[in-house]
């Protein structure tokens, strides 16, 4: 079992890493990663929410929507879920550390919306790998830390891009896009390490 654990970790933050492998949560990666603080800011919330998301919805899914034969109802229980989950983050942030509430801004609110974590609740139910509830919640984890991992790299990217000579036809989202890319490219190499 540990080693399962610690293949479902590996494979969250390497090779199936939410944003460079899967291209889910795009949203708060392009537009949070412009400062290192941030990014760091954002991946932990990111990985907290993803947490108690999978926390709260794998037994609800076990539970109550599959034994009652509700199933369906999945994404919209899901979603109700981490937006009530995602607005206690937010009251926590607004009232013990307002500089990262502040600095967040709204990409915070839009973890309610990032397709990252309504995808690892659901991904959860299909990836063979996960078969009970610590599975689950480490997948939450690896899932979690690659997306902090891919922001704080892209964060370190975009650092060096503003002090770079870069084309005009290129300056601002071509070159941001472009930078992704190259990026999400340089995790392939690790499909060989993790499968």
């Amino acid at each position: 079992m540990t080693s399962n654990i610690i293949t479902i970790v590996l494979a969250g933050i390497l090779t199936e890493n939410m944003v460079l492998a899967k291209f889910l949560g795009i949203c708060p990666f392009l537009g949070v990663s412009k400062k290192s603080n941030t990014a760091v800011s954002m991946g932990i919330a990111v990985t907290l929410v993803m947490l108690m998301a999978t926390a709260v919805t794998y037994p609800i899914q076990v539970y109550i929507l599959d034994p009652f034969g509700v199933g369906y109802l999945q994404t919209i229980v899901f979603i109700l879920i981490i937006a009530a989950l995602v607005q206690l983050v937010e009251i926590v942030l607004k009232r013990y550390i307002p500089p990262i509430y502040r600095a967040l801004g709204i990409y915070l609110p839009l973890i309610t919306t990032n397709c990252a974590v309504l995808g690892i609740t659901m991904l959860n139910f299909t990836n063979a790998r996960i078969t009970n509830y610590v599975e689950a919640l480490f997948n939450a984890l690896g899932a979690g830390l690659g997306f902090l991992l891919a922001i704080v790299i892209f964060a370190g990217v975009r650092s060096r891009l503003e002090k770079s000579d870069i084309p005009e036809s290129l300056k601002g989202l071509p070159i941001t896009l472009i930078s992704a890319g190259i990026v999400s490219l340089s995790f392939l190499g690790f499909a060989g390490i993790v499968g």
